[in-house]
């Protein structure tokens, strides 16, 4: 968690920041083939014969000519950071619409601390009512964040997200208008998949079958491959699309 506060205007709102996902990957050890031990990683100085150096040892440094370093500490890092820069300031509310998913990166819960409880229930009523999302910048460790604020089910939710200059060009397709008769093919079978998003139907299958193959190993049983499907084969795209509309 990580305390931090919003302010809009006058109003200061002092929040705590909680990661709103957790991952559910498998973790494997790196182990060594022959004598089934793990294997280690370990930070070395380069230039003193691979000698092992301890993590608070280790500062931050910029190269700006080869050999030639600046050096950093977090206390360095602190000492650049205005009231503001500590601060989620809104600087703007926008339409959550107008915001395009590609600049999303990590979501956080908000939720207040003690005592800004009206002030904070105040920003969450007034911009659920008017489905607005606020954009403010702050620092968090070393980087400086664009961020969205905005409001889901009640709940408030800040999403970091990249700056203009970090997401790539589109890349441009010109491939003309497609014939009518498959557009609209391809618009009924559309139209047949659609349905509400629900997040609960889907889940990690591919994790799962890693588990089930983990407890298979651990009882002395060998992994059996999944059967492979047949392709189907079709003719062309007319008749790709026909098979998948009867299919729908």
């Amino acid at each position: 968690m990580t305390k931090s506060s919003i302010s809009f205007g006058l109003v200061h709102i002092p929040v705590v920041l909680k990661p709103a996902v957790t991952a559910k990957d498998v973790e494997f050890n790196m182990i060594d083939r022959q004598t089934k031990s793990r294997v280690q990683y370990q930070k070395t100085c380069v230039d003193c014969d691979g000698r092992i150096v301890k993590q608070e040892d280790i500062i931050r440094g910029y190269q700006y000519e080869k050999g030639e370093y600046v050096f950093f500490d977090d206390k360095d890092f602190e000492k650049l950071k205005t009231a503001k820069e500590k601060t989620i300031a809104i600087e703007k509310f926008v339409a959550i619409a107008d915001i395009n998913p590609i600049y999303y990166e990590k979501a956080y819960y908000v939720t207040p601390e003690k005592g800004a409880m009206a002030a904070f229930v105040l920003l969450l009523a007034a911009m659920g009512k008017e489905k607005k999302a606020g954009i403010a910048r702050t620092v968090i460790g070393t980087k400086e964040n664009l961020v969205c604020l905005h409001i889901d089910g009640g709940t408030m939710i800040l999403n970091t997200m990249y700056f203009y200059d970090e997401v790539d060009e589109r890349p441009s397709i010109s491939a003309g208008k497609p014939p009518e008769q498959e557009m609209q093919l391809a618009k009924m079978i559309i139209n047949n998949m659609t349905g509400q998003f629900n997040p609960k139907e889907y889940k990690d299958e591919y994790r799962e079958k890693v588990l089930a193959a983990i407890n298979s190993k651990i009882r002395g049983k060998e992994i059996i491959a999944m059967p492979k499907g047949k392709p189907v084969r079709v003719a062309s795209l007319m008749d790709a699309l026909k098979k998948t509309l009867k299919a729908v």
